[in-house]
């Protein structure tokens, strides 16, 4: 069984949000003239660097899904896509289309997850409220 991510905790924060792609390329260096690039496998995941602001229930919450749930971050999970889960769908001049009722229509998506190279880091954030960075691996 695959876990979910806590609908009890907020989206990633903004700032903070950072993506990039597995290079999926192996390097040639040739005798004279530039490096060749070939495809050294044929699906690259995406790396994603992010944080979360968590107040203290959310924050118990995330140690549990992490360090339990998570077995130490050993195990996949499905998480919202951020950029993409709960926003509205527009129309090409940037109106969101609306159903019958008048409500807006939101998409959505999810990611397969596997926790990066750097374990959660927690940082104290204001007054009562905990940061958790981390790394994700977004599967292809």
């Amino acid at each position: 069984m695959i876990l979910t991510w806590p609908a009890d905790l907020p989206r990633p924060e903004r700032p903070s949000w950072q993506l990039t792609s597995q290079d999926a390329r192996r390097k040639t260096q040739s005798d004279a003239g530039p490096a060749r690039y070939r495809r050294r496998f044929s699906s690259a995941a995406k790396l994603v660097t992010l944080s979360v602001i968590l107040t203290r229930d959310q924050k118990a919450i995330f140690d549990r899904f992490f360090h339990e749930d998570c077995a130490e971050g050993a195990r996949l999970f499905y998480m919202p896509d951020p950029t993409t889960d709960g926003w509205a769908l527009l129309t090409s001049d940037g109106t969101p289309l609306l159903t019958g009722g008048g409500v807006p229509i939101l998409m959505a998506a999810r990611w397969l997850c596997s926790w990066g190279d750097q374990v959660p880091v927690e940082t104290i954030h204001g007054q009562v409220e905990f940061k958790k960075s981390f790394n994700l691996q977004v599967m292809p």
